[in-house]
């Protein structure tokens, strides 16, 4: 994959009457602005979202979380689940873009067109500036094959909690202390107010449309300090009670729960895998639609 030239200016000193060369390197020095080829040479530019700054009021910027510049043709992917899979990895066509001089032109299917102004900050880093709302995004490129999912799902694991309409509990460990939760089969997070939950106490292989939700609340995903991959989940029941659960992603269907309190370590798989389009509704439904919101999450210091 081609990338960017770098530049370093090295600096030697030679001292009259001495055999020492002393070297200094500047910093890397990258152009202000990106090159067509530059961006268009990484498959993947992951949308560093919590990094965005000014009025964020491009609706489509919201939904994505990876953009994709292709010999004219703008791909985004609005899910995090199946990132791998939908398009060949590069999501869905939300519509084109072009180049006028150093300004990028996108012309979305529904948001209409915006231009960008392009700016490298780092070898595989760029700002996408958008002078009419004075907003900046910052996008990271990769290959398809060299992408950091890790990344992108403990950065985002609200929204894949989110992509799959019920999580079935699939394991429970033999070990742990009986606790109410060895009761709930089903979990359900939805974008409501931002982390809603529901849980069922309906049996195994019970339909998706008789599925009783018992309980509901909300939830809250922590950081755990000097853990890039392990989160803390907590769900508040609205009766008050709350679950707190260590939570590791084992792919993007499938999610690990180790409940502090007894010690039982629980496996809920994603069903019913909902696809989120260019306006960010449900691929069957116009319901529930959804956009990125910047999280920033508390951390949590207390590891059993």
């Amino acid at each position: 994959m081609k990338k960017t030239t770098l530049y370093f200016v090295f600096i030697g000193l030679l001292s009259m009457g001495t055999s020492c060369t002393d070297v200094y390197v500047e910093e890397v020095y990258y152009p202000k602005v990106a090159e067509a080829a530059f961006v268009e040479d990484y498959d993947l530019w992951y949308v560093d979202y919590h990094q965005t700054q000014g009025q964020d009021a491009i609706p489509y910027m919201k939904l994505a979380f990876t953009l994709s510049f292709d010999r004219g043709a703008l791909f985004a992917n609005n899910n995090i689940s199946e990132i791998g899979y939908i398009g060949n990895g590069y999501g869905i066509q939300v519509g084109s873009y072009s180049w006028a001089g150093d300004t990028l032109v996108t012309n979305h299917e529904l948001d209409g067109i915006d231009s960008y102004e392009i700016k490298q900050i780092s070898q595989n880093e760029i700002e996408m500036y958008h002078p009419a709302t004075r907003t900046s995004y910052y996008l990271i490129g990769y290959g398809v094959d060299e992408f950091d999912y890790d990344k992108l799902f403990y950065e985002n694991i609200e929204y894949l909690l989110q992509d799959y309409e019920i999580w079935t509990k699939i394991f429970r460990s033999n070990h742990g202390r009986f606790n109410e939760f060895d009761n709930e089969n089903f979990l359900k997070f939805t974008p409501e107010f931002d982390a809603t939950f529901y849980a069922s106490k309906s049996l195994f292989g019970t339909n998706i449309d008789f599925i009783n939700w018992n309980y509901s609340g909300a939830y809250e995903v922590f950081d755990v300090e000097g853990f890039e991959n392990l989160k803390i989940l907590t769900l508040s029941y609205d009766s008050h009670d709350t679950e707190t659960f260590e939570l590791v992603v084992i792919n993007d269907s499938i999610v690990e729960l180790f409940h502090i309190d007894s010690e039982t370590t629980y496996r809920f798989e994603g069903s019913y895998f909902i696809q989120y389009l260019k306006d960010g509704s449900k691929k069957k439904t116009k319901r529930d639609s959804r956009e990125r919101t910047k999280i920033k999450r508390k951390i949590y210091n207390k590891i059993s």
